[in-house]
């Protein structure tokens, strides 16, 4: 996965005006949404692999069951990372509200 291209006025930002860094910000999390999109995704396939395995004898149920287990894991710290986020966005969020009232 390569790096994020942002539009070239978050490259450089050339002020440092409320808005420009609220965009950004939002931009950030956009960013990081995509991250765990490609996780998530992986971890799909990691589970896809699997059950191909299991049913073609490679992996014992034991063995399955220990995939499921971590893409368990996987998945509760990728619903960590979103709360976080979200908590990012509401302070956005407010933040616009301020920029606005001024």
């Amino acid at each position: 996965m390569g790096m994020p291209n942002f539009p070239a006025e978050f490259n450089s930002l050339p002020d440092f005006e409320k808005n420009n860094v609220l965009l950004y910000l939002l931009a950030s999390v956009g960013s990081e949404e995509l991250a765990l999109a490609h996780i998530m995704n992986a971890e799909g396939e990691k589970i896809q692999a699997a059950v191909a395995a299991f049913e073609d004898d490679c992996l014992t149920i034991d063995d399955l069951l220990s995939v499921n287990d971590n893409v368990n894991d996987v998945l509760k710290t990728v619903i960590k990372k979103e709360m976080l986020l979200q908590f990012k966005v509401e302070n956005v969020q407010r933040l616009f509200d301020t920029v606005e009232d001024c």
